[in-house]
C-alpha cells in the first residue's frame, strides 16, 4: 500500500490496542502503542531511503528484504525498545505485541497488490503480488479517515476500528472475486495461458491485465467484465549474444529482470552504440510502457549508459540516460 494508508492504518491499530485492557488502563502505555504501531505500520518501507542511491538498488531490495520474516521480527524488537528507552516504566510486552502486530500488517496488506513483495524470505525469493488491490485503494483509505474522524469526535476507538476493518475485510473479499472472476473469463478465451498477471486501479471497474501464453504476450484491459486486448507481442527468447551477454551484466538490467515477471525486449542498432531494452507489460497507461530498463553499448563492447525506473516519455529518458552517464 502507499504511505499514507501504512500511517492511517497505524492510527487505527493503535486505536484497536485500547481494547486490550492493559493498554487501555495506562494512558502512557496507550501514547507509547500509538507510536509504535504508526511506526510499526510505515517501518517495513523504510527501504525507500535507497533510492538515494540509486534505483537499481532500491528496485532489487525495495519490499524485499525489509519485507521478510526476520525483518518482520526484528523491526518489532527494535521499534519496541527504542520507544522504551523513553518511557521505560510501560509494559515492554504488550507495547511490543501492538507495534510487531502493526509491522506484520504492513507486510501482509502489501501482497494484495500488484507491485507484491518477497514476504517469505528466507525460504523463497519469489515476489508475492495477488493483485487485486490498488497500492492506493481510495475506499479503504477513506474508512480509515472516516474512522479517524469518528474517533476524534468521541466514538469508542476499539469498536470503531472492529466495524470499519470488518467492512475491510468484506471489501477484501470482494476484489479477490472480482479478479477470480477476470481470470476465470481470460482462461476461457486463451486456453494456453501460462500467467495473467491483474492490476487493479483507482476506478472499481477499471482493471488491467497481462497475459502470458506460450507463443504471446497479451495486453489489456477489462472494464465492467468487458476484457479489451489492446497489445500483443510474440513471446521471443533472449538472443544467445554478446551484446545480451554484456546488457544481462548491467545492475539495471539486472535489477529491472529480478522484479519484473512479464517483459518483452529490442535491441535497436544505433551510429555509435547499440541499445538494448526491457519492457513491463503490466503497468501500461494511456497507451505507454512507463515501467523500463535501457542500456546503451558502444562498438568496444562497454556499457556507456543504463537506466530502470519509471519513465513517461522518450525525452525524460535520454535525459536520465545522459544524467545516470554524466552527473550534474
Amino acid at each position: 500500500m502507499d504511505t499514507g494508508t501504512h500511517i492511517v492504518m497505524g492510527v487505527a491499530l493503535g486505536g484497536l490496542a485500547t481494547l486490550d485492557p492493559v493498554v487501555h488502563n495506562d494512558p502512557i502505555l496507550f501514547n507509547a502503542v500509538l507510536v509504535g504501531t504508526i511506526a510499526g505500520s510505515h517501518a517495513p518501507d523504510f527501504d525507500t531511503v535507497l533510492k538515494l542511491k540509486d534505483n537499481a538498488t532500491y528496485i532489487r531490495h525495495h519490499r524485499g528484504v525489509t519485507h521478510s520474516i526476520p525483518a518482520v521480527i526484528i523491526w518489532g524488537i527494535l521499534i519496541a525498545n527504542i520507544i522504551h528507552l523513553f518511557v521505560p516504566q510501560v509494559n515492554f510486552f504488550h507495547l511490543w505485541l501492538w507495534t510487531a502486530l502493526a509491522v506484520v500488517i504492513h507486510v501482509f496488506v502489501d501482497i494484495f497488490n500488484a507491485y507484491g513483495t518477497q514476504a517469505y524470505r528466507p525460504f523463497t525469493s519469489k515476489w508475492i503480488a495477488h493483485g487485486f488491490i490498488n497500492t492506493f485503494d481510495p475506499y479503504i483509505f477513506f474508512l480509515h479517515i472516516a474512522g479517524i474522524a469518528a474517533w476524534a469526535l468521541g466514538a469508542h476507538p476499539g469498536y470503531t476500528w472492529i466495524t470499519i476493518y470488518a467492512v475491510i475485510f468484506l471489501y477484501y473479499i470482494k476484489r479477490y472475486i472480482d479478479k477470480r472472476s477476470i481470470v476465470k473469463r481470460i482462461k476461457a478465451h486463451y486456453p494456453d495461458v501460462e500467467q495473467i498477471a491483474t492490476s487493479p486501479t483507482i476506478k472499481q471497474n477499471y482493471w488491467r491485465v497481462a497475459i502470458t501464453t506460450d507463443q504471446k504476450f497479451y495486453v489489456g484491459s477489462v472494464e465492467n467484465n468487458h476484457i479489451e486486448i489492446v497489445d500483443e507481442f510474440n513471446k521471443v527468447p533472449l538472443p544467445d549474444t554478446k551484446i545480451m551477454e554484456i546488457a544481462l551484466e548491467d545492475k539495471n538490467i539486472s535489477a529491472f529482470l529480478s522484479f519484473s515477471p512479464v517483459y518483452r525486449w529490442e535491441i535497436n542498432d544505433y551510429d555509435d552504440f547499440t541499445e538494448v531494452r526491457f519492457i513491463d507489460l503490466r503497468y501500461r497507461s494511456k497507451g505507454h510502457y512507463p515501467f523500463i530498463a535501457v542500456v546503451q553499448i558502444d562498438e568496444n563492447m562497454e556499457i556507456i549508459s543504463s537506466y530502470t525506473g519509471w519513465i513517461f516519455s522518450e525525452k525524460k529518458l535520454q535525459n536520465k540516460l545522459y544524467v545516470e552517464e554524466s552527473p550534474i
